[in-house]
């Protein structure tokens, strides 16, 4: 396939227009089309393949984006390790705006959406105790350390239903359990690529404090317009680390991305 990728990027608008010799991409899915068409091009040769999650006009919203869908295509053009950046919001005071974290774990409190590729007829239960590449995480601390980025080694994301944010209560509870980062795209994304065995990192950009942080009530309520304003900040930065990381990354190694359904069938 002469579209055929090694490494995939879920994100926003801005990145692909860097890649060298991009051609886009029309992938059929069991799960239908996937947010958009894939944009496949080059950065210091090696092979990318960039999709935007929410649509290239950003047209669909997180309950909405077809997660299945969109990392069954990857897999079509051969991609077996994906960055997944996304803006989020902070939970700790001590991860302000502007910081970059690199999530360890996550916690799901979506409702409603297909989130697995395995509904049968074949039992099939893949662990989840460590559900990012350890591998992927270790290339981008480094590289964002290199950079001077403030970027974050772990932090639990607490991934919410949306489109609404949450009310003063609901983020003072998360905050209140220790969780660093909140979204609304980290699940089920990262989880499905661990499904079908490929290596995903999540790089959460913090673009605010959440609402209910601390019990401050001298915070206003989260706009999208402010979200959209610091990511388009953290934009530029997340692109040099993008660019510096990702001719770094070597073929997938046999780790727990690879092997992740060694075991998990009956």
């Amino acid at each position: 396939m002469s579209a055929a990728a090694e490494i995939g990027v879920f994100g926003g608008s801005g990145f692909y227009s860097f890649l060298d010799d991009a051609e886009e991409v029309a992938v059929d899915t069991p799960y239908g089309p996937p947010s958009d068409r894939i944009v496949v091009g080059s950065v210091e040769g090696r092979r990318v393949a960039f999709l935007p999650r929410h649509g290239r006009n950003h047209h669909l919203p997180p309950h909405a984006i077809p997660y299945r869908a969109n990392l069954w295509a990857m897999r079509e053009l051969g991609v077996r390790r994906i960055i997944g950046p996304c803006a989020s919001g902070s939970l700790a005071r001590d991860v302000p705006p502007g910081a970059f974290v690199v999530c360890d774990q996550f916690v799901d409190r979506t409702s409603g959406r297909e989130h697995t590729f395995y509904d049968g007829p074949v039992t099939t239960h893949v662990s989840a105790a460590d559900p990012y590449c350890p591998d992927l995480r270790r290339i981008l601390l480094e590289t964002g350390r290199e950079q001077g980025i403030d970027i974050r080694d772990g932090g639990t994301v607490v991934v919410i239903q949306g489109p609404r944010f949450s009310t003063r209560s609901e983020s003072t509870w998360f905050s209140a359990m220790g969780w660093q980062v909140i979204n609304m795209t980290a699940y089920p994304e990262g989880w499905l690529a661990r499904e079908l065995e490929l290596c995903y990192a999540n790089v959460s950009l913090i673009t605010d404090y959440d609402v209910g942080l601390e019990g401050d009530t001298s915070a206003g309520p989260v706009s999208h317009g402010e979200v959209m304003r610091v990511f388009a900040e953290n934009n530029e930065r997340l692109r040099r680390l993008l660019f510096a990381a990702i001719p770094k990354i070597g073929p997938q190694p046999q780790d727990i991305c690879a092997t992740a359904l060694s075991g998990a069938r009956g």
